[in-house]
């Protein structure tokens, strides 16, 4: 498959899960894609939708030849004997009963690595043990184009299906961030900056994203998903920084680019209203000038909400634009959405939605 193709047919990380979980029992997958966009988290999300599978991670960078698999003699009565081949735990073989492996980092593991996984990949045996039938096994790679190391050689790579997997858009992010304690200033960051979710390879010059990795750029540190994440951690502590460390810290996480932009929208969310007054005098309570600021309110009171405060907020949003309005509806419909019950069974939702019906034509047709 060229390059474009392989990009034109990238899947996102729930369609590389469903097709996992459709076949992975009888193929093997291997997953390449940009670093930090989350490839080792299908293997919890697999684990979720197969709960009798025991899942296993299998660090393939850490490992060596005699990792896989060791010796075990075994002597006859008459003084013969034969070897069999225990396996490490962390291939999951042991258990007898059905494991969802995956091998992570493939492409950088040892050779000898990538030659002793190969018969476990194609037939499910390593040593001398069989994988349960209903077994899954699945590996994941970085793109070779980002030039981090991740190669396999042809006859390997034949005896798997080997699949893109494609970065996430900043709205796809959002909402994963929403239900995963987000701090809302970078939800409302990820909102205005999609260029952060872009691939170097639809940008030969690197400066034409300052904020992403690019195999032609010398930059320590930058923007992925998973940086973003480890974002979230400072901007949850801020109150105990000042500004000058708070920059530092975020410089070292996603890059000076993307720092700087992210230290402005710490500024904006001084304009917050807070919670608490949100849910006691919501017809009071102010009402961020800026567009920013107002979706940061909604992605916070979406992340935080309670049944306890779906009215008042419901009467504080209708204060704010149908915009925000909106984003707040289309959030809670996801169907990701932890919290979708809550907020669908109160009154007042539902009073709001018979009355905008016409924000929902899209889904009758």
């Amino acid at each position: 498959m060229s390059n474009s193709a392989s990009s034109m047919y990238s899947l996102s990380i729930d369609q590389m899960v469903t097709s996992i979980a459709a076949n992975g029992h009888k193929q093997t997958v291997l997953v390449q894609g940009h670093m930090g966009t989350g490839k080792s988290s299908i293997l919890k999300m697999l684990a979720g939708k197969f709960p009798k599978h025991t899942p296993c991670y299998f660090d393939c960078t850490t490992k060596d030849l005699g990792d896989i698999t060791i010796p075990n003699i075994a002597k006859m009565d008459d003084g013969t004997g034969y070897v069999t081949y225990l396996t490490n735990e962390e291939l999951g073989a042991h258990h007898l009963t059905p494991v969802i492996l995956m091998l992570d980092e493939l492409g950088k593991a040892n050779p000898a690595v990538k030659l002793a996984v190969l018969r476990l990949m194609l037939e499910h045996v390593i040593g001398s043990y069989t994988l349960h039938p209903d077994s899954i096994v699945f590996a994941t790679t970085n793109l070779g184009a980002e030039g981090v190391g991740d190669l396999l050689p042809a006859h390997a790579r034949n005896r798997l299906t080997v699949s893109t997997m494609r970065k996430p858009d900043n709205m796809e992010w959002i909402t994963w961030g929403i239900d995963n304690d987000i701090d809302h200033t970078l939800l409302g960051f990820a909102k205005d900056n999609p260029q952060c979710f872009y691939s170097f390879e639809d940008q030969e010059n690197p400066e034409e994203n300052g904020y992403i990795y690019h195999p032609r750029s010398n930059r320590s540190a930058f923007v992925t998903p998973r940086s973003l994440e480890a974002a979230s951690k400072w901007l949850k502590v801020r109150e105990e920084l000042d500004d000058q460390t708070l920059t530092s810290m975020l410089i070292g996480t996603i890059g000076d680019r993307a720092a700087m932009d992210l230290m402005a929208f710490v500024k904006l969310a001084d304009q917050l209203p807070s919670a608490e007054s949100i849910k006691s005098d919501p017809m009071n309570a102010k009402v961020p000038d800026s567009t920013a600021a107002v979706c940061m309110v909604v992605y916070r009171a979406l992340a935080s909400i309670e049944r306890s405060w779906v009215s008042p907020w419901m009467k504080y949003m209708s204060r704010l634009g149908a915009e925000a309005q909106g984003l707040f509806v289309n959030g809670v419909r996801d169907k990701k959405y932890s919290k979708q019950s809550v907020v669908m069974t109160n009154g007042d939702f539902t009073e709001w939605a018979r009355n905008n019906n016409y924000m929902f034509a899209a889904d009758k047709k």
